[in-house]
């Protein structure tokens, strides 16, 4: 059986975490945030689990400190999604500390170039770039969780959709969610898949042999200014004069 996502993820950044801390962790109610002994800092959307009580995270408290390791495997977690946030981070502000790999800061949609006979399937609501999607004339549908969404289809009616696109654009906290290998194996054979969102791990090799031609990406400008929006609730739009927005090609 093919190792998961998350099993690539830590494969491929453990290494990595050699004498590396945790310095600060910030669980915002949009983002997570998590900072490393080498100043590199990583983003990650927060997930919500229902835990019946106030505490969300059994060792609040505890983490700062920690080895980057014990958070990276966090991302293993097959029960619960808060730990997976944190394990995002924690590889985000890992693959912060690596040599970048070539990337542009171009409008990924300028660089997929989508047409009118595009079939586009978007996974998640990306609402800041719906409208320059549907000005190309392409077929478009959006599959999301939440089912409050305008002109969306629920995520677990979309395997159809999936497997007839020619574009597809893949939340990266499918991750999180752990719904990412699933999205990517009901995929037929299209000419672009990009994982896209600041939860999104820029670092080629974890995507190999997988359908992923791009990566969409967020890299941390301003530590200071990022770790105080996250504690104030902020989301994407607060952040984003804070992060660099980058794209990968595969």
């Amino acid at each position: 059986m093919p190792d998961s996502i998350q099993q690539k993820i830590v494969g491929r950044l453990q290494p990595v975490c050699e004498g590396l801390k945790v310095e600060d962790v910030r669980i915002g109610l949009g983002y997570t945030s998590v900072r490393l002994s080498n100043n590199s800092t990583g983003l990650a959307w927060t997930a919500k689990d229902d835990t019946g009580n106030c505490t969300h995270l059994a060792t609040a408290g505890t983490l700062a400190g920690e080895s980057a390791a014990s958070l990276l495997e966090m991302l293993l977690d097959k029960r619960h999604s808060l730990p997976r946030t944190l394990g995002v981070a924690t590889a985000n502000a890992l693959v912060d500390g690596l040599p970048r790999p070539e990337s542009t800061r171009q409008d990924f949609l300028d660089i997929i170039d989508i047409q009118a006979e595009d079939n586009v399937v978007m996974v998640g609501f990306f609402g800041p770039v719906i409208p320059k999607i549907k000005r190309t004339g392409c077929t478009f549908n959006i599959l999301e969780l939440k089912t409050d969404k305008p002109n969306t289809v629920p995520a677990n009616q979309g395997k159809g959709l999936l497997a007839s696109c020619s574009v597809a654009i893949i939340t990266a906290t499918s991750i999180i969610t752990n719904t990412f290998d699933e999205l990517v194996a009901g995929l037929g054979k299209p000419r672009a898949v990009i994982v896209l969102g600041p939860s999104a791990i820029m670092c080629p090799e974890i995507f190999a042999n997988t359908p992923v031609t791009h990566i969409g990406g967020a890299r941390v400008l301003d530590t200071n200014a990022v770790e105080r929006i996250v504690s104030e609730g902020g989301g994407t739009m607060i952040l984003k004069k804070y992060l660099s927005f980058e794209t990968i090609l595969l």
